[in-house]
């Protein structure tokens, strides 16, 4: 009987424990207000790579950010950084993000975001014009660092 109380006792503090590792909706929407931000600072025609290190530090060390359309994933900072860097070139009329919906689950958020923009990539000789509605879901480690990213483009 105590081994039984004892195992009980165990298994409450461990359960116990593990919920202070999950946030509140309210932080969680806050965190996904923070990381559309960050993404539509970075694509603005004055942005710069401070836009782009303050993204990349919003996301944990292990991190996994998933194209889902084009099978695609990076899981590398410096690789992200040096593409994201690269992207500075092209000439951006103008860009927006705005959030539709967000959905809470246990330390995930999922946002569906209308993204508006036009831009002329350095690469290509013709401008492109965008308005896409988009879900992307964001995954938080304990300590509130993206962890994964899942990006569902319409």
């Amino acid at each position: 009987m105590k081994k039984s109380i004892l195992i009980l006792i165990c298994f409450l503090l461990s359960f116990s424990g593990s919920a202070k590792d999950t946030f509140t909706s309210e932080q969680l929407i806050e965190k996904a207000k923070t990381f559309v931000a960050a993404k539509n600072a970075r694509q603005q025609p004055n942005a710069t790579t401070k836009e782009i290190d303050y993204f990349i530090s919003l996301l944990a060390d292990d991190f996994i950010d998933e194209h889902v359309k084009f099978k695609f994933v990076y899981t590398d900072k410096s690789k992200l950084r040096e593409d994201m860097v690269s992207k500075l070139n092209d000439e951006v009329i103008f860009s927006s993000i705005e959030i539709n919906e967000v959905m809470v689950g246990a330390n995930v958020v999922f946002v569906k975001m209308t993204e508006l923009g036009k831009v002329k990539p350095a690469h290509l000789d013709k401008t492109i014009e965008y308005n896409k509605t988009n879900i992307v879901s964001l995954e938080f480690d304990k300590l509130g660092l993206i962890k994964h990213i899942r990006r569902h483009h319409g």
